[in-house]
């Protein structure tokens, strides 16, 4: 059995070292430009996106450093969205993981930088993937771009703005979902089981179908905490989504229904990891964290 615990801190201290090392050390003239990157990059949190690139890696028995880098690019696009996604032009968050917002600890500007610095800096990491055919990694490249921008979360951002207070039809918000949260899960997944070198293309049918029914579990999970959780436990403001009039899985569907809905797309994650054997067990405890977590 998975100590899903265990591995999730192990993944944390390695993803948080190497971030350490990749990040710019808060001096020179751009301190606190480097400053604010490394504050946000460096708040901790579930690190959920890093565990999966790191488990599919595993799964597929790819080497450990290169699915780390995969880990640390991933993980900068999602860091640098939660800045930009928190400012007031966007969200108008102050809290985020029980700290105060980059644009509330440092200034507006300086939050808008560090996202931009935190993206270009991931595709950094890619770029510089220790034994990885330059193929591979313009691949790579090109798929991140992809899933972290108009074909995925920066659209679904865009989306979402747009829908604000406005109806939905579960299909729209499953897919402005499957743009905004969904892609980068994808991305986590997809990108590790490339940079691998070990899977195959039924495999990789499979890990995409996997990926998909994961973010949407995680999405309606998410939802579902909104409604249920604590702002001490989320770590940001509960009932957030409701106050800016967004629509939500259990305002579309009822709390039951959507729970039921969280609890189909896990069954489908679990089903797409069917080929694979007991090295795929870490991504199966991920899929069944999604649901049951309560943060």
């Amino acid at each position: 059995m998975v100590d899903l615990r265990a591995y999730l801190v192990e993944c944390s201290t390695l993803v948080e070292e190497q971030l350490d090392a990749c990040l710019p050390a808060e001096q020179g003239t751009a301190a606190r430009l480097f400053g604010a990157m490394r504050y946000s990059a460096l708040a901790g949190g579930k690190r959920l996106r890093p565990a999966l690139a790191l488990a599919t890696s595993d799964a597929l028995g790819g080497p450990r450093q290169v699915a780390l880098g995969v880990a640390c690019a991933v993980e900068m696009v999602h860091v640098y969205s939660l800045i930009h996604d928190d400012l007031p032009a966007m969200d108008d968050d102050a809290l985020r993981r029980g700290k105060p917002t980059c644009h509330i600890a440092y200034d507006e500007a300086t939050a808008i930088l560090a996202g931009d610095g935190l993206q270009a800096l991931a595709f950094l990491q890619l770029a510089q993937l220790p034994g990885v055919a330059p193929a591979v990694v313009v691949e790579l490249v090109a798929s991140l771009a992809t899933l972290a921008g108009c074909g995925g979360m920066v659209a679904g951002q865009a989306i979402d703005i747009a829908a604000t207070g406005k109806a939905l039809s579960l299909e729209q918000l499953q897919q402005m979902h499957r743009l905004k949260t969904g892609a980068l899960m994808e991305a986590s997944v997809m990108l590790a089981a490339r940079a691998s070198g070990a899977a195959n293309g039924a495999e990789l049918a499979a890990l995409e179908q996997f990926s998909r029914a994961l973010g949407l579990a995680f999405q309606i999970q998410d939802d579902l905490l909104d409604v249920e959780g604590s702002t001490a436990e989320l770590g940001k403001p509960q009932g957030s989504d409701a106050a800016r009039g967004k629509v939500t899985y259990p305002q579309l569907l009822g709390v039951d229904a959507a729970r039921a809905a969280a609890a189909k797309a896990h069954a489908a994650a679990l089903a797409a990891l069917a080929g694979f054997d007991g090295r795929a067990d870490t991504l199966r405890a991920l899929a069944s964290y999604v649901v049951t977590r309560n943060y």
